[in-house]
């Protein structure tokens, strides 16, 4: 028994050793006041993290936004660029019945197109005179001739230079219209303009 005593003896000191250390142990006591401030500093930061997170979004955003502009400026001058090239190759300069001689139309046409073409400095065009069916090959291939140096002679005096400026006679060979008819006749009396 004496050995139960013992070890009943040994265990009630070390409980009562443990208890004491436990109690006897340094408390850190956190005031409120450490607390709120701590809080407080990290809300200010949270907060201008945020903002600036905000910032850098809304600039991003801006960026975007003036990128996809610069996209739709740019496709809207292509298309602005293409559709003036396609009524610059489509709108032929007419001519009366066996005359080489411009009219009022065809020289504010043409003033357009001179218009184009120094917009575009790097163009070179060939000015093709046609004719109807009427007349000999050898007249009317003269008669276009005359045709599409009147033309050119018309761009040259608005400031396009020759070198620019080629022509060539097709006379009847290639009308528009296959028509025998007066409005087929006035469609096939043109100077119409190809690139080089």
């Amino acid at each position: 028994m004496n050995r139960k005593l013992w070890i009943n003896v040994v265990m009630a000191m070390l409980v009562a050793g443990l208890f004491l250390t436990v109690s006897c142990a340094k408390k850190t006591v956190v005031s409120d006041a450490t607390t709120i401030e701590d809080q407080a500093t990290m809300t200010e930061a949270e907060t201008a993290a945020e903002a600036e997170a905000r910032k850098k979004a809304e600039a991003e955003r801006i960026r975007q936004q003036e990128l996809e502009d610069q996209a739709s400026e740019a496709a809207l001058e292509e298309a602005r660029q293409q559709a003036a090239k396609t009524r610059f190759l489509h709108q032929n300069i007419h001519f009366a019945f066996d005359s080489s001689a411009l009219s009022s139309e065809a020289k504010e046409l043409l003033e357009q197109k001179a218009q184009w073409l120094k917009q575009n400095p790097n163009v070179s065009v060939t000015i093709e005179g046609h004719c109807d069916e009427r007349g000999t090959t050898e007249y009317n291939l003269a008669l276009g001739e005359r045709r599409a140096d009147a033309v050119q002679n018309y761009l040259q005096d608005l400031g396009i230079g020759g070198f620019r400026l080629d022509t060539v006679s097709f006379g009847e060979e290639r009308p528009l219209d296959p028509g025998q008819t007066e409005a087929a006749y006035a469609k096939n009396r043109r100077a119409q303009f190809v690139l080089k």
